[in-house]
């Protein structure tokens, strides 16, 4: 039976479903998932649309998501390989009327995370383009009710255009720095008396360079936390000037920097340290200078 085109407008619960949906891949894939994200048309709030939840996860490996393709099937979805797309894993639940697109890409494939996310942000924040979308996908879903290819082909040149107009103007670097963060993230104990990594973080420095580091917990005083191993790592590389800073923790949240980093980004930029940006909030992309937390410091 051929796929029924149905569109309806914007429902506030598709953030709900994103959710739920999203707990349960985060526990199939465990640490190999970095960071997972609602994307496509019911990601962005007043966009009328067909009812599928697409979502996007970044991993570490590929192979290790294959592993567990049986407890993907387990919870409903059809596991779909790259599905025309190199170097993705595309799966599908619901069968002929889909429910969920999950679309997982390696950390190390910007180009098609980047353009997920900057489709997604442009269309939150351009009323008029994000209309006309709606405009088009209403009048082919009553074009081809029941011709998911018609359908598609004929939204195919607008969305192009978009995805272009979008990441040219997209910014990125926060989003490449939380999954670098993660990405070199992996809890281990190497001894009963030290463990690494339950914090990773991320630096940007001046030039555009992203620098990582680990914290190094220790059973006395002598840990280091990761902003400072990532601005050592900086440091090491030749640079001295720091834009943005992004520390995550265990759970994937980002979190604001001791105040013995935040010194030590003082002291590393005496003239200027105020211009520093630090992530304090990721998935509402919160930014406060570093003046905003050291508001009584004065160098």
């Amino acid at each position: 039976m051929s796929r029924h085109i149905i569109v309806t407008d914007y429902n506030p619960l598709w953030a709900k479903k994103y959710e739920e949906e999203s707990l349960l891949i985060k526990g199939i894939l465990s640490d190999n998932c970095i960071a997972i994200y609602h994307i496509g048309s019911t990601s962005v709030p007043g966009l009328a649309t067909k009812p599928i939840i697409d979502i996007m996860v970044i991993v570490r490996s590929h192979k290790k998501v294959d592993d567990l393709a049986d407890e993907f099937i387990k919870i409903g979805y059809d596991y779909l390989g790259e599905y025309g797309i190199a170097a993705r894993r595309f799966l599908r639940k619901g069968g002929n009327e889909p429910t969920h697109h999950i679309h997982i890409f390696q950390a190390e494939d910007w180009n098609n995370i980047g353009r997920h996310l900057a489709f997604r942000d442009y269309m939150r924040t351009h009323e008029k383009d994000r209309d006309e979308y709606a405009r088009i996908k209403i009048a082919l879903a009553q074009k081809y009710p029941y011709n998911i290819e018609g359908y598609c082909d004929g939204k195919e040149n607008f969305v192009r255009e978009i995805e272009k107009i979008a990441f040219n103007q997209f910014d990125g670097t926060w989003d490449k720095m939380y999954i670098a963060a993660r990405t070199v993230k992996n809890e281990s104990n190497i001894s009963s008396l030290l463990e690494a990594s339950s914090v990773a973080a991320a630096v940007e420095s001046t030039s555009g360079n992203i620098y990582v580091g680990l914290c190094v917990d220790t059973a006395c005083t002598f840990g280091v936390c990761a902003e400072r191993n990532a601005i050592f790592s900086m440091i090491k590389n030749g640079e001295d000037e720091i834009k943005r800073v992004i520390a995550v923790d265990s759970n994937g949240k980002a979190i604001a920097p001791c105040k013995a980093c935040l010194e030590l980004m003082t002291q590393l930029m005496p003239d200027t340290y105020r211009n520093i940006e630090i992530m304090v909030e990721y998935d509402n992309h919160k930014i406060l200078k570093i003046s905003d937390l050291t508001p009584e410091w004065s160098i």
